[in-house]
C-alpha cells in the first residue's frame, strides 16, 4: 500500500513540475519582453539560488558555512558563478571528508 501511495505521489509531483513549466514557457509567449521582464528574469535564477542556499548556511553544519563562504569570495573575486559553485560543492565535499 505504502510503495503505491509513494509512487503515485511521485508521478503526481512529477505531472505538476512538468505543467508549471510548460505553463510558465505558454505564460511567458504572451508578456512582451521589455527591459524591466528581461531584468527580472536575469535576476531570478540568483534569487532562487539564494533563497535555496541562506537556510541551508544558517541553519547548517559547518561543512556548508564553509562552502558558502569560499562561494561567496570566488564570486567575489572572479565574478564567475560556474567557478563559485564548483568551489562551494568541493569545499563541503572535503570537509565532511576531512572532518
Amino acid at each position: 500500500m505504502t510503495d503505491s501511495l509513494t509512487l503515485a505521489a511521485c508521478a503526481a509531483i512529477a505531472v505538476i513540475a512538468y505543467l508549471t513549466r510548460v505553463g510558465g514557457f505558454w505564460l511567458m509567449a504572451w508578456v512582451p519582453l521589455t527591459p524591466r521582464v528581461e531584468g527580472f528574469l536575469n535576476a531570478l535564477a540568483g534569487s532562487v539560488l539564494v533563497a535555496l542556499v541562506v537556510p541551508g548556511a544558517v541553519r547548517g553544519d559547518t561543512a556548508l558555512q564553509a562552502a558558502v563562504v569560499a562561494a561567496v569570495a570566488c564570486m567575489a573575486l572572479t565574478r564567475r558563478a560556474v567557478p563559485s559553485l564548483l568551489l562551494g560543492i568541493a569545499t563541503a565535499a572535503a570537509w565532511r571528508a576531512l572532518a
